[in-house]
């Protein structure tokens, strides 16, 4: 039988394909300026991370033992990351963009007794004093300066000399069980602070199994992710993993003819990708006539991928190729899928007249239950909750990959959490409701509703209706004044080139498309925001609570306190 733990799927791998590429790292150019490569194979990366394991045991880095991981796609994060599973040591992963008062948080509350970090990573710890009080162990990824510790370098010897004649160290993968923690993954932080979201082991093996049977991902494949903690399954599902040459905070701002060709050099089958970025794969792609060949799906998450996205990115696709656009939060993944076939055919006509955005079928064995709209906690489970179909009220997930707690924050719990019996329900913080086929349709988040005197009114039914308009790029809906009588406000982003000399026409255009239909009639007032912020991960969710202070300002009006909810990625 095999272990508990996610690091057992390496060892399996590393048996069954021993010299298949498991990953390509680019590492600058050769002589001819082509771009260059290391990598390793599952055999050696399975044999590295052994003894990286065994060189963290004997630093002090084992089982239980909350370790910082903040290095970049590399080789070496993946031995990391597969090390400190084998060690039974729970890596915590935080997104390096926040701002710093956020990550200070964060790694506060994460409460780390270790730190492995590039030298980069070492430095800003030092200067902004992170995990001060409890981190007692230091490893760096790259030359060790004035702070001490132990080096990547350093692990890898003494693991090596503890090793047998198969390079296997003696107590190479910890007794975890099921149950046991096996990493904190922070949420993005698009609507607060972000929130450590503890897994355990049976998480990470569900969501292996899910991921696989969801989009039939074969062992072989060839995986391009711009997302990197995506990439940290592709050893448990087989795939090798190819990292591209861009900044991962920034995926919007990629280069997409470098990101093509990349595609076409490796043979790619997998693509893992925010919407803004196949937004702009598909914006340079498309123009261009240029074809994917290789490609057999996109996968995209993060948030809801625009129709006219996905139609533009299909036309890079060979006929039989899928773009997958799964629904679930860093808590729970995945919960829903949807084709983009469907979402073309079947959803756009509605999603264009108000009716949501569809996420599709819920995945096997998730169990998703829409209950009454509330900011309160629910503290125990009651089928009086729950709503007919057809009604919005807020998404609510059972199942495998469902998340049981955060990580020292006992609000988020009471909040985000209800207690069944012996099972967990997570409420996504997402409205939404089924349709009469039992389809999955997401409304918006519950912390950015807009409580009207008619009532609320969700932004996922409302700003594709404007996103229609040529001109447009894209648009957030916010409510200012007292909750209850909050009045709708509609900001938006143009295209790019649409200069300020339209935006009187564009108005008149958009309050007339408002008169159509019964929940977009309180619309009254346009506002024009030349670039909207979006989260650091996925550079996607779109900051409604900014923007909704922004228009305040604006207004002259004054805002009251709003809920934070849990966070969405998908």
């Amino acid at each position: 039988m095999d272990s508990a733990n996610i690091a057992s799927a390496l060892t399996r791998m590393a048996r069954e394909r021993p010299h298949q590429i498991a990953i390509f790292v680019p590492c600058g150019s050769d002589i001819a300026g082509r771009p260059a490569h290391t990598h390793l194979t599952y055999a050696q990366l399975d044999e590295e991370s052994d003894a990286i394991a065994c060189g963290l045991d004997k630093a002090g880095i084992g089982k239980g033992v909350r370790t910082v991981l903040m290095v970049r796609p590399s080789v070496e994060l993946f031995v990391l990351m597969y090390a400190l599973f084998k060690a039974g040591a729970v890596p915590v992963l935080i997104d390096p963009g926040i701002a710093r008062t956020a990550l200070k948080q964060c790694l506060a509350e994460a409460e780390p007794q270790a730190f492995i970090g590039i030298p980069l990573a070492h430095a800003a710890r030092v200067a902004l004093g992170w995990g001060r009080k409890t981190i007692r162990t230091l490893v760096t990824v790259g030359p060790r300066f004035m702070w001490g510790g132990h080096s990547y370098a350093d692990l890898l010897k003494t693991g090596r000399a503890g090793t047998d004649a198969r390079h296997r160290c003696p107590a190479v993968l910890a007794d975890t069980r099921e149950d046991d923690p096996a990493a904190i993954l922070f949420t993005s932080g698009s609507t607060g602070v972000p929130k450590g979201v503890v897994y355990q082991h049976r998480h990470f093996m569900a969501q292996v199994e899910l991921l696989r049977e969801a989009f039939d991902i074969q062992p072989g494949e060839i995986d391009l992710p711009t997302f990197p903690p995506f990439a940290l399954f592709d050893p448990a599902l087989g795939m090798t993993t190819v990292i591209p040459e861009m900044d991962p905070t920034r995926p919007a701002m990629a280069d997409p003819g470098k990101l093509i060709q990349t595609i076409h050099d490796f043979g790619v089958t997998n693509l893992f990708a925010s919407p803004a970025l196949v937004n702009a794969l598909s914006r340079w792609g498309a123009p261009r006539g240029v074809k994917l060949p290789t490609l057999r799906r996109v996968i995209s998450a993060g948030a809801p991928v625009p129709v006219a996205v996905v139609e533009r990115m299909r036309k890079l696709l060979p006929e039989g190729a899928s773009l997958w656009t799964p629904y679930g939060a860093t808590e729970c993944l995945p919960v829903a899928v949807v084709e983009g076939r469907e979402l073309i055919e079947v959803a756009r006509v509605r999603t264009e007249q108000g009716a949501g955005t569809l996420v599709g079928r819920v995945v096997a064995p998730n169990q998703v239950r829409i209950i009454r709209i509330s900011d309160e906690a629910v503290p125990e489970w009651s089928d009086d909750l729950l709503v007919p179909p057809g009604v919005v009220g807020e998404i609510t997930v059972v199942g495998p990959t469902a998340t049981e707690r955060y990580f020292n924050r006992p609000d988020a719990d009471r909040i985000g959490k209800i207690r069944e019996g012996e099972r967990t329900v997570h409420r996504m913080g997402d409205l939404g409701y089924f349709d009469d086929g039992g389809l999955l349709w997401m409304c918006g988040r519950r912390s950015q509703r807009v409580e009207a005197e008619g009532g609320p009114i969700c932004t996922e039914q409302v700003e594709p209706i404007f996103n229609t308009h040529p001109q447009v790029f894209r648009t957030a809906l916010v409510g200012l004044g007292k909750h209850g009588a909050e009045e709708p406000i509609l900001i938006v982003e143009l295209e790019p080139g649409v200069g300020r000399e339209q935006q009187a026409r564009i108005t008149e255009e958009l309050l007339q498309l408002a008169t159509r239909h019964a929940h977009t009639r309180g619309i009254q007032r346009v506002l024009y925001y030349p670039r909207f912020p979006v989260d650091i991960r996925h550079n996607a969710k779109i900051g409604r609570e900014y923007l909704k202070r922004w228009a305040s300002e604006r207004l002259g009006l004054q805002l009251p306190k709003v809920a934070i909810g849990t966070e969405r990625q998908a």
